[in-house]
Parts: structure tokens; sequence; C-alpha cells
């Protein structure tokens, strides 16, 4: 910079101030720079092609393709490079002269790897995101923007108008320039080639099925499709479902528990937020015949943002703020979606008694269950079940201490522990109720359904 305003006084202009670079162009010359790589790894993957081509047919003319050698006198060729080494003699008996050494295939495979890497690094996904004013949809496009396969495309609104999204959401103001919009299936699959529902219930089965036969992934953060029988859709959503072919179908979106089944989905339901806070400690002491399926009670707390952005007379602040209450006993609607998710895992009925309460904060979820052991069991060998269970999961973590929920708050960890009182085993559990609970969950589902790895995004 210096050296150009040099170069402008010396021919007696004077210097030009530098243009601001525009969000619309940071996104072309990512765009351009992808491109470019992804030419790139196409050639190196040509290149191994035409190797191993090559390769076969020197074989296949000297007649010894079956041969190998047990070593050779000369170095293989090191990693990445493509070249022949020609003149290399192996030290066999009747080895072929003058043919690459079969060990040079190694190198091969290492550029194939690199290639492989280059063309994932090059991938984008062209991402929509239904219903994109309220407080998931918010936690999921500040994930998304920050994620290395995701182009955010469209964001929807059926009320604001043609608003700019940062007029809504403001701390997106100089990060985002999409505009809200109003759109039909068709014009969301022509732009996306993945779709986020963040609709109420009732909306994504409307929209699902045209979304689906235009070739677009859902990830659906409503409750449309976590459950399998539409009967018990409607006695517990008070309506029909509008897709109930596809109830049962869908892939209940829990990586810890379903991860071969998200792999490559159309339709992924992801959790709610309660049930996954229940279903995660509770699964693996179920599934080891550790816990009477049939006498569990579950008793969660959760802030404020967990009744959405819509304002209500529960969660207006006189009425939330220094106060602390239950609501919906026996009759929440993530009831039968935890007994339907515990059933499944350990194959056994299960029946729960739920109860969740409003506590005046802002996010995050705490989740106390009490259940009857089978056997007698110490909190030592119960921690020892669940952390040989989750020892691979990248966002669970079994924990010494009491979690509490500042520990896990705008990270998509679930932080769990176990207790044994009074012949009850206990188990408490914390996440964020917008990130694993919701938004970061379906960024973790969206990573397993492409391939990407699992905590792009979410690190």
């Amino acid at each position: 910079m210096k050296q150009a305003s040099a170069l402008a006084v010396r021919s007696g202009k004077a210097p030009q101030a530098q243009r601001p670079t525009l969000p619309g162009e940071i996104h072309r010359r990512q765009k351009r720079r992808s491109n470019q790589s992804l030419i790139a790894g196409v050639g190196l993957l040509g290149a191994v092609r035409e190797r191993a081509s090559s390769r076969n047919r020197l074989r296949a003319a000297s007649g010894e393709q079956g041969q190998t050698a047990a070593s050779c006198e000369g170095a293989c060729p090191p990693p990445l490079l493509v070249g022949e080494r020609k003149g290399l003699r192996c030290s066999s008996a009747g080895a072929m002269p003058r043919l690459p050494c079969p060990t040079g295939l190694a190198p091969a495979i290492l550029l194939a790897r690199a290639s492989l890497l280059i063309l994932q690094q090059c991938i984008m996904v062209r991402v929509a995101i239904l219903g994109a004013t309220g407080y998931s949809a918010l936690e999921l496009i500040k994930l998304l923007l920050r994620h290395p396969h995701a182009q955010i495309t469209a964001v929807t609104s059926r009320q604001e108008g043609n608003l700019p999204l940062a007029s809504v959401h403001p701390s997106l103001a100089g990060r985002q320039s999409l505009r809200l919009e109003d759109l039909t299936p068709q014009q969301v699959a022509e732009r996306a080639d993945c779709a986020f529902c963040c609709l109420p219930h009732g909306v994504t089965s409307k929209l699902v099925p045209q979304l689906l036969q235009a070739g677009t992934r859902v990830i659906d953060l409503s409750a449309d499709y976590r459950l399998h029988d539409p009967a018990v859709y409607a006695q517990w959503y008070g309506e029909e479902h509008h897709d109930p072919g596809r109830l049962g179908q869908a892939v209940y979106g829990l990586p810890e528990l379903f991860r071969e089944q998200i792999v490559g989905a159309r339709l992924v339901a992801n959790p709610g937020c309660y049930p996954t806070s229940a279903i995660l400690p509770l699964a693996p002491l179920l599934a080891a015949d550790l816990i009477e399926p049939d006498d569990i009670i579950i008793d969660s707390k959760s802030g404020v943002s967990g009744a959405g952005r819509t304002p209500k007379l529960t969660t207006h602040f006189p009425e939330c703020n220094e106060n602390f209450s239950a609501y919906n006993v026996g009759k929440h609607r993530h009831t039968p979606e935890i007994e339907q998710v515990l059933s499944t895992a350990s194959g056994k009925e299960v029946r729960v008694i739920f109860t969740p309460h409003l506590v005046p904060m802002d996010r995050g979820i705490l989740t106390t269950t009490y259940s009857r052991p089978r056997r007698p069991a110490t909190e030592q060998e119960l921690l020892a079940v669940l952390r040989e269970h989750y020892w691979r999961e990248p966002f669970v973590r079994v924990v010494d201490q009491l979690p509490a929920t500042k520990d896990s708050a705008h990270t998509n960890y679930c932080d769990l522990t176990v207790r044994v009182v009074r012949g009850r085993v206990l188990t408490i559990s914390c996440l964020d109720n917008l990130i694993k609970g919701a938004s970061g969950a379906a960024v973790q589902n969206f990573n397993v359904v492409h391939g990407f790895a699992e905590t792009a995004g979410l690190g």
C-alpha cells in the first residue's frame, strides 16, 4: 500500500481511496477459489487414473500381470509425485525390467486421497432456511455462516414482507445481505439443495412433499415428522397430519443413536430440545438393562427462549421474571416423542412421566430423571456405562461433577452425569436449548447427511 502511494506521488497523481469490498464480491471470490481448487482436484484424480491405466497396460504387455516383488533396490517415489521412476530393478528373480515398481502404487493412493480431500473441501451445499425470523433460525444462520460447506441462498418468511434479514435480526448486520421472501416450494428447490424448516408444526408437512419431489433434502426442526403414528400425532397435536404416509419414514435426527440411518437421508426429523436432554442419559442405561423401563420420571427446566419468539402472556417479562412455574403437566407434546425413541433404542416399551418448568433465564435446559434400578449398581458402574457408550461422540460429555446450564451455553454439547440416591438412579443433563436442542443438532445432522466432518461449523 505504501509503495502504491509513493508511485502515485512521483507520477503527480493523488492516491485513490481503496474501495470497500462488498459481501457479494467476497462471496464471488470465494466461489472462484473453490472452483479453481475443484478443477485442480479433478485434474489430480485424472492423473491417478491415467497412471493406473498405464501400469496395467505395461503389465499386460509383459505377461507378468500377477507378479509382485518382495523388495526394491531403489526407493519408491515420494508421496504426491505422479512421474514414473524408470529403471528400478527388483531383486526378485525374473522381475520385470524397466517397469514401475509395484510398490509405486502407494504414492498413487496417497495422491488419490489428497485429491478426494481437495474435492471435499470444495463442496458447497446451497441451503435455504424456511421460517427465518425465530430464535432457532437466528442461531442456525450464525452457525451456517461459519460452515465451510454451506452457502445460504434463501431465507423465507410468510409475515415479515421483503425485508432485509438484518432488520429482523440486527446481529446479522454486515454479515448477511439476503432479504426475507415468501417463496413457493418450487422456488426454494431451484435455489437450494437442502432446506432447514424452522416452521410451526402443521406447516412443514404441507411443504415437505413438494420439496422432496423437487430433489431438495429437508431437515425439519418442527415436530411434524418425529412421531411414527398419525393417530398419536393427532392426539397430542390436536390436528390431522398433512403427510401421514411419510411418518415413520423420516429419520430421527439424533446422531448419537441413529447415525447410520441419517447418512444420505432425504428427510431428517430434528429432535425436540427436552427429548434430547432426556434421551441421551437414559438410552444407554435402558439398553444395558440397568433401569426399569416403565417407571421413569423426567423433570426438566428450560429458559424462556424455548417458548419461541412469538409474544405470549406466560413469557411476558413481568410474568416470567422472578418466577418459576411448571406447565403442561401430563400433557406436554414431547412425552410421546421421548417414549417412542427410548422404546426404539432399548427394544422395550418405555413409559415416562414428563413435567417441564419455565425458568427466568434466556436459554438452557437442565433435566433430572428418576428411575428404579433392575439390579444394584454403583455410581461408578453407571458412569462407566455412559462413558463406554459416548466416548466417541464429539458432543456428549459424561462428567463427574453436577452439570450446570452455563457449562454448555452457546455450544452443541450435552453434559450429563448419574447418581444413586436411596435406591434410585438419577441422571442430570444440561444443554443449550437453541443449539444442541435445535439449530446445532440440525447442523450436526446436515454434516452427517452429506458426509462432512460432524463438527463442521460447530467448533
